[in-house]
């Protein structure tokens, strides 16, 4: 299932862009989390801001 609004979850960080840190959700998708750029592997508990199943993509913040 897709990410849902206000869903938490711990995930790891798989990718880094200059805009901020991919982080992957337990059913393998990955949502951005904005404007931070933590290192890849680091865990993290996150929180779902945002959520657009249409176009697969979520916004996180840290929880």
């Amino acid at each position: 299932m897709f990410p849902q609004v206000d869903e938490t979850f711990t995930g790891t960080v798989v990718d880094v862009a200059p805009f901020g840190s991919f982080v992957e959700h337990p059913d393998g998708t990955h949502g951005l989390l904005h404007g931070e750029t933590v290192e890849v592997g680091t865990t993290l508990d996150v929180r779902v801001l945002h959520s657009d199943p249409v176009k697969q993509r979520y916004s996180l913040a840290r929880a």
